[in-house]
């Protein structure tokens, strides 16, 4: 029978063949994962796994700009309807009012007379295209033909805001360079050079804010074309036609008046002058003759 002695040896030899079994197992496993793994990969990146969200590929966190979200996105949409509708004059009251209502505006309306076709340029939030594109559809006719674009100029905004911060950091240190120049030639090299930067700076303010708004606001192009009955009696106008018999009338009645008042005045005295003058001359006439002499007879 072992002694105490003896069986606490074999418990601490034991337990420390384990431990040494553990650790020695633990590295081999960290060694095989290691040598699995691409140095520098990121973890999961070749096991296909999407990488995690703000974490640049290649390890590490990334500190550069990100893509723009969806929500962020600056979207262009534009549209082209046509609608064949009976009553163009009625259609065009509908859409301006649906613009109104959807938050927006009429940029541009061109219309003719009753029996012609009307185009409308709408301008809405980007957001209601949609509600605005039902709208129309719910004018009481018939939707001829429709298209719609959209044009991402997410990356366009984002490179003019990236250069505008560039001209504007230039403009900054080109104002302290010229608060440092003494000579007449520094002032006005660096005023020249002040001033193209300048010029750039609200170049590319106006390219921005002429993209930011087309993205803010969407353009619908409506045109409305009357339908066959209106066209067939759109040109007909009893009002207009009786009005236009009157103003002949009337016309006709004054060009009489004015033969009756030319007559009166030039002509009449130009007659009467005419007629004493006759007269003179058939009373004078015989007192005028000159008697001719005959010749004597042989």
């Amino acid at each position: 029978m072992p002694t105490p002695d003896r069986r606490f040896t074999s418990r601490f030899f034991g337990r420390t063949l384990v431990t040494l079994s553990f650790l020695i197992l633990t590295s081999i496993v960290a060694a095989c994962a290691s040598a699995g793994a691409a140095p520098g990969a990121a973890p999961g990146k070749d096991l296909g796994l999407a990488p995690v969200p703000g974490e640049a590929v290649g390890g590490g966190t990334g500190t550069g700009e990100q893509p723009a979200s969806i929500a962020d996105r600056k979207i262009v949409r534009t549209g082209e309807i046509s609608v064949e509708v009976s009553n163009v004059a009625a259609a065009v009251g509908r859409v301006r009012a649906l613009a109104l209502e959807l938050g927006g505006y009429v940029g541009s309306s061109e219309s003719g007379s009753q029996g012609q076709s009307a185009t409308l340029t709408l301008r809405i939030p980007a957001d209601r295209f949609e509600d605005a594109l039902a709208g129309i559809h719910k004018l009481d006719g018939d939707v001829l033909n429709e298209a719609t674009r959209e044009e991402d100029v997410t990356t366009a905004v984002v490179d003019l805001e990236a250069r505008l911060k560039n001209l504007q950091a230039s403009e900054v240190q080109y104002r302290a360079l010229l608060t440092q120049a003494v000579k007449i030639e520094d002032i006005l090299s660096v005023q020249t050079r002040l001033d193209d930067v300048r010029g750039q700076i609200e170049q590319l303010q106006a390219q921005d804010k002429e993209l930011t708004g087309l993205a803010d606001l969407a353009t619908l192009t409506v045109t409305l074309v009357p339908g066959a009955v209106q066209q067939a009696t759109g040109n007909w106008d009893p009002g207009k036609t009786v009005t236009d018999a009157y103003a002949a009338l009337v016309g006709f009645g004054q060009n009489i008046a004015n033969g009756v008042i030319w007559f009166a005045i030039v002509v009449l005295p130009a007659l009467i002058g005419l007629a004493i003058l006759f007269w003179l001359w058939r009373r004078l006439a015989p007192g005028l003759r000159i008697p001719m002499r005959r010749a004597p007879k042989e």
